[in-house]
Parts: structure tokens; C-alpha cells; sequence
């Protein structure tokens, strides 16, 4: 599977941090089941204070309160695979609000500019500059 980079889709997930589905909370759910969709990667960020429909404050801040914190599942990947993966978001009951937001993905490093001038190298039909040769030559 090739690396994701490019125009690419958001889908973000708000739910509240005591969520259950089954025996586990409910954003356990979401990144297990994106991951067995095979879609590019997951990650939960958990809130520090937020409300919804309820209009009731939770914050980390009161003790009280501190239990139901917001979450935000995110998962990025191309508009088709996160497309084809919401009907399996859709038999979840208890999830927030679903984003979609298209975005663009840019990666940095010197890991990324090896792989570059490889699939550069592969797509003229020879090895990459300085691929195969030995060192101290």
C-alpha cells in the first residue's frame, strides 16, 4: 500500500468520552473498525472542556464534570476509501456529529525525499541515483 499524500479526506468523529459500544468505549470502536477497513491511520484526541446537545459544560477542570470530556476520532485517508467506510459508521449508536473535510496531505523528511527519488527511479525504468553501489568505492 502506498504511503498517503496528496488531496485526501478528513473524517472526524466527535463523541462524548463515556460512550459504550458493547464493553468498550465507543472511540475504541471507531479507530478498530476504521483499522479493519484498512484505511490510512487513525488517532483520538481527547478535549479538555466542550458541550453538545445537551448544553451541559464538561471540563477537566471540575471534578464533577470530568467524566464525559469530548473526543474527536480522526482518520484521514482518499475520499473513496473514507467514503466507503461511513456505512460502518452508521451502525453505531451514540456518536456525535461526523465531519468530512477535504484536505491536503504533506509530508516531510528525509524518509519521504528517499522514497520520492525511488518511485521517480522505478517510473524511468532504472534504479534510483546511487542505489546498488557499494560504499568506500
Amino acid at each position: 500500500m502506498s504511503r498517503l499524500r496528496g488531496t485526501a479526506l478528513r473524517l472526524t468523529v466527535l463523541v462524548g468520552e463515556s460512550r459504550m459500544y458493547r464493553s468498550r468505549p465507543l472511540y475504541t470502536e471507531v479507530v478498530h473498525r476504521a483499522h479493519a477497513a484498512g484505511l490510512a491511520g487513525a488517532s483520538v484526541f481527547r478535549g479538555i472542556e466542550g458541550f453538545g446537545a445537551s448544553s451541559v459544560i464538561h471540563t477537566a477542570r471540575l471534578l464533577s464534570l470530568g467524566e464525559d470530556l469530548p473526543v474527536a476520532v480522526v482518520v484521514v485517508d482518499t475520499a473513496e476509501r473514507i467514503r466507503a467506510f461511513l456505512p460502518r459508521l452508521q451502525e453505531l449508536s451514540g456518536l456525535g456529529p461526523v465531519l468530512l473535510e477535504e484536505c491536503e496531505v504533506v509530508r516531510f523528511g528525509p524518509a519521504e525525499a528517499e522514497a520520492e527519488a525511488e518511485a521517480e527511479a522505478e517510473a524511468d525504468g532504472g534504479p534510483a541515483e546511487g542505489a546498488g553501489r557499494e560504499e568506500g568505492r
